[in-house]
């Protein structure tokens, strides 16, 4: 994957060097989840993951794997808090996209997760189902993006 510059930020495939700095500002990692931590490792130690970097340093990351009924899905996109409402995540996802070896890219997230599907939304992602039972009280909301002819960031 080449870099990719998108005004303000520069999208590209994650290093492995950079698992660590992903976990700080991993919401879930930095609050002691070692299971996160060690799954940032492994994204980035088998390519699977995008970031997008700032003059300031890494401003989020995202994840592409094809464990989804043979689909590309994305288990993973996060964005530091600062930098939350200013394009990065819809420039990831484009690119995560844009990347997808398969004519459909799926995600999920939960009901209660309103920023989430609104930047899909408009990402142009469709809700596509609704699962019950995997975080009590909370339904995950799964997403499709079909991806053939659609992808606005060129990654190679």
């Amino acid at each position: 994957m080449d870099d990719v510059d998108l005004g303000g930020f520069v999208v590209r495939r994650a290093r492995e060097s950079e698992a660590d700095a992903l976990a700080g500002i991993d919401t879930v990692a930095a609050g002691g989840d070692d299971g996160r931590r060690e799954s940032i490792r492994r994204w980035c130690r088998e390519g699977l993951a995008v970031v997008a970097q700032g003059p300031s340093g890494l401003l989020g990351y995202c994840v592409v794997e094809y464990t989804f009924f043979g689909h590309g899905f994305v288990p993973m996109l996060m964005v530091s808090s600062a930098a939350r409402g200013g394009g990065v995540g819809r420039g990831l996802l484009d690119a995560a996209a844009h990347a997808c070896a398969t004519p459909k890219l799926f995600t999920s997230t939960n009901v209660s997760n309103q920023p989430m599907q609104r930047l899909l939304r408009r990402a142009g992602w469709s809700p596509v189902g609704l699962l019950h039972g995997l975080d009590d009280g909370d339904p995950e909301l799964f997403y499709l993006l079909p991806v053939a002819g659609t992808n606005s960031v060129p990654v190679t």
